[in-house]
């Protein structure tokens, strides 16, 4: 059996999903998001159902873990787990808003699975209206389940790899370098060249530019 890092820090744990099969769930996915924060470019939300006798070393919340221990870790969640994910674009995002784009997307992420679970472990405050089987908040939760720790390696993954492709059209702004958040230079890139199609047109440094 492949086992959590106990040596990292407050690490997550499979608690959480233990207390649910023992409260009689069968399939347990945990959920999660990245992007949320960027002008530019689509929010992600990934689902993740774990094989308890497969759970890739190393799990933790994708923000406590380096690049390339991300990219090694996604390559084990996908080889040993169902995996879905959805992406929100700007249209959707401007059209929804980022908290329902977010949950948009986490209900597409979920309906990407190959299994189909009874119970979804979501992370933050927000339990989508429009999931498609019962769902429970977790604050925190990818610093408390390896399910949904797994989720935002996932998101965040999938989500950094679109950021080159996003550069192809519009090298000028260098979208892999800043993921799409306001950096300086991002900034200032708005400002010379005006917003992209890729741009989320209802966030306030956006809306500036295009005066």
């Amino acid at each position: 059996m492949v086992k959590s890092d106990s040596s990292v820090p407050d690490a997550p744990s499979y608690a959480l999903e233990k207390a649910a099969l023992e409260r009689g769930f069968k399939c347990i996915a945990g959920i999660d998001e990245a992007g949320r924060g960027p002008l530019a470019g689509p929010v992600v939300a990934a689902a993740v159902v774990l094989d308890p006798d497969r759970i890739p070393d190393g799990l933790n919340d994708s923000k406590k873990l380096t690049e390339a221990r991300r990219s090694a870790i996604f390559a084990a969640i996908i080889a040993n787990a169902d995996v879905g994910f959805c992406a929100a674009p700007a249209t959707v995002v401007d059209r929804l808003n980022i908290r329902g784009a977010t949950l948009w997307a986490m209900c597409g992420a979920l309906d990407a699975l190959r299994t189909k679970p009874d119970l979804a472990l979501v992370d933050g405050r927000d339990i989508p209206e429009a999931l498609s089987c019962p769902g429970e908040h977790v604050i925190g939760g990818d610093g408390r389940s390896l399910s949904i720790a797994a989720a935002s390696i996932v998101a965040k993954v999938v989500r950094d790899s679109m950021c080159p492709i996003m550069d192809c059209g519009h090298p000028h702004f260098d979208f892999a370098r800043h993921k799409g958040y306001g950096t300086a230079a991002h900034l200032q890139a708005l400002v010379a060249h005006g917003p992209t199609e890729l741009h989320r047109q209802s966030f306030a440094p956006v809306m500036a530019a295009r005066r």
